[in-house]
């Protein structure tokens, strides 16, 4: 039997010479297999994490059809996303992802707003994920809420700690993310047999059933009171749409993932049919398992909770609520993963403030230390800004969505004319059609996640539209180089060879 090693070596030597091409230095550590690139994008979806979290989002629009019926056809867009997505991912393989690939195909203001939009809808995506972890976590143990601050500390101290794990290196995150991957598929297996094993009845009517549970609960409404039963269905959309979210998190591993060009994009793709698939199965088998329906509704955020309390035994409940919180940690832990290697890749072209420090690599742990604790402290102070939960998801949703739509967008435009090199894994004929329905599908879903009670993202988005215009024409036009474009100069080459000796890595 021939020696994996030297293979590995082989893809590990191709992979540094495509980065050297796009004009990149081999800086971060170059350790991870397919199956953990797939990992930290199905550790950063989590569908026990949003799809638990943000449970009620969906099921006190319409009831079980928000479920049913709105979660895969949602899932379809997502993977139609995703597809796009890894076509581009292929071609340019580098931590940058989004923002490299707006920037190489449309040019350097679109690849500079498409990094803001992304940057901050990966801090916001954190946001969301550690405020849900704490609040469904206590929430578990007892139904009072938590104070603003008490939610503000716990929230901080989750957050900083998945920092410090980030910042001991990619190996130590490799191993909890490939345990993470394992862990959510097995704790949502088992989530799912108890829950049908201790419902009351089967009824899967209930499915397809659409109900009107605006206004609930009375004097803490999930959404608005209205008699649209199809507008609530398409505000329901964004149970599934902020749970399946965060796939992107493989194109920014792809400098420290081996045969990145074909493992990419097999992580995103991968990523979004195997968790929508988990948490559809997960989910349904909540609402059917519902003693009473109406009643689950009525308990708003804790509907779920309340579903599973109701039916299982109290040891079996304790640990399966243990295990999702368990797999939340681990969310926010991908999380920060992602983010830091989208600042890092954004300030190492000079796109942030304080990129020169930004954009510094420990040659010890080969991590980008401020990027990690940046983005980390971020999110924590996003969380001031507005604790609600549904309004941080709508905001998350937003953003990324936008930035996952703008060089899929230049990407359907570039398509055969000034994009004609692509990379081993495509589409071939069908990228235009699903970058089409992408592209739609992200602009509807945009104006939804804008809709009362969520006024704050409008203005949150709204503003920071504003401040990246005026940005980019009065200081970023000329002050901000973008990635590096064609043939390398010798001048890039010898940074090159420095960068990589600063972290002890041979030039390639």
């Amino acid at each position: 039997m021939p020696d994996p090693l030297p293979e590995e070596q082989k893809a590990v030597a191709e992979d540094v010479r495509t980065l050297h091409r796009l004009g990149y230095a081999q800086e971060l550590s170059r350790c991870l297999g397919g199956f953990s690139n797939f990992a930290i994008s199905l550790s950063i979806i989590c569908v026990l994490a949003g799809g638990l979290t943000s449970f009620h989002v969906g099921y006190c629009s319409v009831g079980g059809a928000a479920v049913g019926v709105g979660w895969p056809l949602m899932c379809l867009l997502s993977l139609c996303v995703a597809a796009a997505m890894g076509q581009v991912a292929s071609a340019f393989p580098t931590a940058g992802g989004l923002y490299h690939w707006a920037s190489v195909l449309g040019g350097r203001g679109w690849g500079w707003a498409t990094a803001w939009f992304n940057l901050a809808g990966l801090v916001t995506v954190l946001a969301a994920i550690n405020v849900g972890t704490v609040q469904f976590a206590a929430g578990a143990n007892a139904p009072e809420s938590l104070g603003p601050l008490t939610q503000l500390v716990l929230v901080a101290a989750v957050t900083f700690s998945q920092a410090a794990v980030n910042h001991l290196g990619i190996r130590v995150t490799r191993v909890l993310t490939d345990f993470s991957g394992y862990w959510i598929l097995l704790a949502a297996a088992a989530l799912t047999a108890a829950l049908l094993a201790y419902a009351p009845g089967l009824d899967p009517a209930r499915l397809v059933t659409f109900a009107n549970y605006s206004g609930l609960p009375d004097g803490a409404e999930v959404w608005p009171r209205t008699e649209s039963v199809g507008w609530l269905f398409a505000l329901g959309l964004l149970l599934p749409a902020y749970t399946i979210t965060g796939f992107d998190a493989s194109a920014h591993a792809a400098e420290e993932t081996v045969g990145a060009a074909g493992a990419v994009p097999r992580g995103i793709v991968r990523s979004v049919w195997v968790s929508g698939l988990a948490g559809w199965v997960m989910l349904s088998a909540a609402v059917l398992a519902m003693p009473d329906p109406d009643a689950a509704a009525a308990q708003g955020d804790r509907a779920f909770v309340h579903t599973l309390t109701a039916v299982a035994p109290r040891p079996v409940t304790l640990a399966l609520l243990g295990a999702a919180v368990v797999a939340q940690y681990l969310c926010g832990l991908a999380t920060v993963t992602s983010a830091s290697r989208m600042a890092f890749a954004f300030a190492r072209d000079g796109g942030l403030p304080w990129s020169g420090r930004i954009r510094r690599v420990s040659p010890r742990f080969r991590t980008p230390p401020v990027a990690i604790w940046g983005v980390a402290t971020a999110a924590v102070l996003f969380t001031a800004y507005t604790p609600v939960y549904t309004t941080i998801t709508a905001v998350c949703v937003i953003l990324l969505y936008v930035s996952y739509v703008l060089p899929t967008a230049i990407g359907l435009v570039a398509h055969g004319r000034w994009w004609t090199e692509f990379g081993p894994w495509q589409l071939g004929r069908w990228f235009r059609p699903l970058a089409v329905v992408s592209v739609l599908g992200c602009v509807g879903l945009i104006v939804i996640g804008m809709q009362p009670p969520n006024g704050k993202a409008a203005y949150v988005v709204g503003g920071l539209s504003a401040v990246l215009l005026v940005g980019w024409y009065a200081v970023a036009r000329r002050t901000f180089p973008g990635p590096p474009v064609g043939l390398l100069s010798l001048k890039r080459r010898a940074e090159i060879r420095a960068a990589e000796e600063a972290v002890g890595e041979g030039s390639g």
